[in-house]
């Protein structure tokens, strides 16, 4: 099938692709604490995002997968000192890189090549959404942690 063609398009070319992210989000003015963070765990963190594409998109990683993994990227990256904003930019970057490299590859010449591109779409924009928000809702519920943390006093 065209989508998974895609798929190993992208999971063959994770390094590239890792290495194009990572220079994008070390320039990017959106992004100013991965310029200081180590670059080896960064690299490491998107070559196994991006040679993991398949299981994420595919109809076998589930809702709860998803939300748990991402609750927890969202915890460690507050943990970490990233700004939320940034931490969701990057994953932006994340996508960009991979519909960069399927539109500098492939020509679309029929309608079943679009088709399967639609389809490859939708599982990419479902995977992200969820992606997106269950690393916020982890974030969000690190940062209330903290928050209770810093507000609990001992009397004497």
């Amino acid at each position: 099938m065209f989508t998974n063609e895609l798929v190993q398009l992208i999971e063959g070319n994770a390094d590239e692709l890792t290495k194009r992210w990572l220079d994008s989000v070390k320039k990017n003015p959106f992004t100013p604490t991965y310029r200081e963070f180590s670059e080896q765990i960064l690299y490491k963190r998107a070559l196994n995002f991006y040679a993991q594409l398949g299981h994420w998109i595919s109809h076998e990683a589930t809702k709860e997968d998803i939300k748990r993994d991402y609750t927890e990227l969202g915890k460690k990256r507050f943990q970490e000192g990233f700004a939320l904003h940034e931490v969701i930019y990057s994953l932006l970057l994340l996508k960009k890189e991979i519909w960069d490299k399927i539109l500098s590859e492939k020509s679309f010449k029929d309608a079943l090549d679009l088709s399967m591109v639609f389809d490859l779409s939708q599982r990419l924009t479902q995977f992200f959404d969820r992606a997106l928000y269950f690393t916020v809702f982890g974030y969000e519920e690190e940062s209330r942690k903290d928050e209770i943390q810093a507000c609990t006093y001992t009397r004497y």
